[in-house]
């Protein structure tokens, strides 16, 4: 791309050290980044004995760490309405009285409070988010326009989710139509049709959200449809109980008999899994959405060692919690760690931010398109600003960013070679609009929640 030539670049990026998340060759130290069509077209060291290639955009970040742009493979936006309160309850919102449940949401509150966690996350550095909650059908464009990339499902389940925080547990026909219908539809008008920009999942709620016939009718569903499927899975004690109520199984065992269990499933959490389970799981190497934070926060941690051993695909998520994958990556080293009683070669900097990246990709069936900084692949990444305090000094790159720095670190983020995030600030949409809309939709639902 240096030859006179050759045809400008949409976009040049010089001066920063990159982090490609390729193995072959992991580290740039001094990086000149091209982006043509948006697609990464030039990946080389600048060279002092040629000039730089000519472009029509071009962005010195001297000073900065460029990564690929991380992949939050298990989120819920809306959820920031319950932000400093779900942290200490002990339990998923969708299960405790007396705060805001989704089943609660309007449509017009759902729309303001999921461009808040959607435009946190691209803040924080994250380009893709794989989203589940309600009305899809508003949010998903809603959250797209902020710039990232958005694969989003409504919450497909059969029970009335009015009763289950009060212990009342009735599955309805109906219900289950409505949900799942609505997620086919969703596929149907976006998967495949919006230039990479927005997908769908389908997004099973939980095998005690789902009765046993419901699931079966998801595994059909996803069957013919191709697509691949989202869950939590067991995620909690009344989860694991209810299953071995209902059905005479631990949930891992009940997906597996409905075939639901394999390599196009994401689970998110897999805490509550005997050794049974996680042989189970790592049989049928699925991929692991583990929620390093959240359920640390919850005084639970999911036996990543175990499930890794087994042969379960590990990837990174911020679920409910706020959307810092720098902070999840952090968590999830630390943990990690905490299990094994020790610091090994296989589960440092490097595991983590493969997780955050390549696996994630990998887990949504996207790795030949992003994940990575690789020529030909779509042009998502993210800029760190490293000439902090706290980063300094740069004597290990990776290592400063998975135990030092924060997502609010970043301050520049692209998407397709976009400029979505510069200077920390977004370009497509009002910070300051999002928050206050934001700020009102979730101040109606407390009051509603509290009965007032």
């Amino acid at each position: 791309m240096t030859e006179t030539n050759q045809p400008a670049l949409d976009l040049l990026v010089t001066g920063a050290s990159v982090l490609t998340g390729d193995p072959a060759r992991p580290e740039i130290e001094k990086a000149w980044i091209g982006v043509k069509d948006g697609r990464f077209a030039l990946i080389e060291e600048a060279r002092a004995d040629a000039p730089a290639p000519a472009a029509h955009r071009r962005i010195d970040l001297t000073g900065r760490v460029v990564t690929p742009g991380f992949l939050n493979i298990h989120t819920h936006a809306n959820l920031s309405m319950v932000r400093g309160v779900a942290e200490d309850l002990g339990f998923a919102p969708a299960y405790t009285p007396g705060i805001p449940q989704g089943h609660m949401v309007t449509p017009d509150e759902a729309y303001a409070i999921a461009r808040l966690g959607a435009l946190e996350a691209l803040l924080f550095g994250s380009t893709l988010i794989n989203d589940t909650f309600v009305h899809a059908d508003v949010v998903t464009p809603a959250m797209a326009e902020v710039g990232l990339r958005v694969w989003s499902c409504g919450r497909i389940h059969d029970v009335d989710f009015s009763g289950v925080s009060v212990g009342r547990w009735e599955h309805v026909d109906a219900i289950g139509d409505e949900k799942l219908n609505d997620a086919l539809e969703l596929a149907a008008r976006y998967e495949g049709k919006s230039g990479g920009r927005i997908g769908v999942q389908l997004a099973a709620h939980a095998p005690d959200t789902c009765s046993t016939p419901f699931l079966k009718r998801i595994a059909r569903a996803a069957e013919e449809t191709g697509l691949r499927v989202t869950t939590h899975l067991s995620q909690s004690k009344v989860e694991v109980a209810r299953i071995r109520a209902r059905d005479g199984k631990s949930p891992p065992e009940l997906l597996e008999e409905l075939g639901l269990l394999n390599d196009r499933l994401l689970a998110a959490h897999c805490i509550h899994v005997s050794e049974d389970d996680i042989a189970r799981i790592g049989r049928a190497g699925i991929h692991v959405a583990h929620i390093a934070k959240g359920n640390a926060t919850g005084a639970t941690i999911a036996p990543t060692q175990k499930l890794r051993a087994a042969g379960a695909k590990l990837t990174l998520g911020t679920d409910n919690m706020h959307a810092d994958m720098v902070e999840v990556m952090r968590w999830a080293l630390a943990v990690g760690r905490i299990q094994m009683g020790a610091v090994t070669d296989d589960w440092q900097p490097s595991t983590v931010f493969e997780m955050a990246t390549m696996a994630g990709a990998r887990a949504m069936g996207l790795e030949t398109e992003i994940g990575s900084i690789a020529l030909g692949k779509k042009a998502d990444f993210v800029a760190f600003d490293f000439r902090r305090v706290h980063l300094t000094p740069r004597t290990n790159v990776l290592g400063n960013l998975v135990h030092v720095a924060h997502g609010r670190d970043v301050e520049l983020v692209a998407v397709d070679g976009e400029v979505v995030v510069e200077a920390g600030a977004p370009t497509k949409v009002n910070e300051s609009d999002i928050r206050r809309d934001a700020e009102a939709a979730i101040a109606a639902l407390w009051q509603r929640a509290r009965g007032n």
